[in-house]
């Protein structure tokens, strides 16, 4: 395979999975963008040469960045075992917060984030957590939470019926994989809004051993 034609699959993949993200099929995508179907199998097999307009308006019918472009690497490489410490301000995010909710399993210790919007996914993921074992508490009206794991995490006591409540529990896999040596998770499945994929979660982290 030359290296041309990887890049083409790479960007077909990314394509493919947004497409399904959206829950469209392939012809609906083809109707917004006034071309054929067999053009768009084409593209997510990366048997098409692609334009920057035509990347762009795939970008923009599938409200999906297929190719960022930046100043600078786009790439970072940690190397530990460096302690790092400090703090940053960030703007708060209903998405943000469940993602750090989920990521807060990585943390042996206390863990505290500062204005957690209270939606119907936290409080989901929460009963999540507290079923695991992980001690969780509202500390005032600014909506910050305290997170305090155990030492080992219960994961047989998992609540499946709650995890299947939620999609994000799915984001519990880099954290547990991170912890456990092997581990089961309840899945939750897709919505009305269409299937949505695990694969570019279990793409994101085959390289770490999963």
């Amino acid at each position: 395979m030359s290296m041309s034609e990887g890049y083409k699959g790479r960007i077909g993949n990314l394509i493919r999975d947004a497409r399904k993200h959206r829950g469209l099929t392939q012809h609906q995508l083809a109707e917004l963008l006034a071309t054929s179907q067999s053009a768009i199998t084409r593209i997510e097999k990366g048997h098409q040469n692609l334009s920057l307009e035509m990347l762009a308006r795939i970008g923009a019918a599938l409200d999906s960045e297929i190719v960022a472009l930046g100043a600078g690497p786009t790439h970072l490489r940690v190397t530990g075992p460096t302690r790092l410490s400090g703090s940053i301000d960030v703007k708060t995010s209903k998405n943000a917060g469940v993602a750090l909710l989920c990521a807060s399993l990585l943390n042996r210790g206390r863990t505290t984030l500062r204005k957690v919007a209270r939606i119907e996914e936290v409080n989901r993921l929460l009963e999540v957590l507290g079923s695991m074992g992980v001690q969780t508490k509202w500390l005032n009206s600014d909506n910050d939470l305290e997170i305090i794991p155990p030492k080992d995490l219960d994961l047989g006591r998992i609540d499946e019926a709650a995890a299947r409540r939620t999609r994000s529990v799915i984001m519990f896999l880099g954290p547990l994989l991170h912890r456990q040596e092997t581990f089961d998770l309840p899945y939750a499945g897709g919505c009305n809004l269409g299937t949505r994929t695990v694969e570019p979660h279990m793409a994101a982290l085959r390289p770490f051993g999963l």
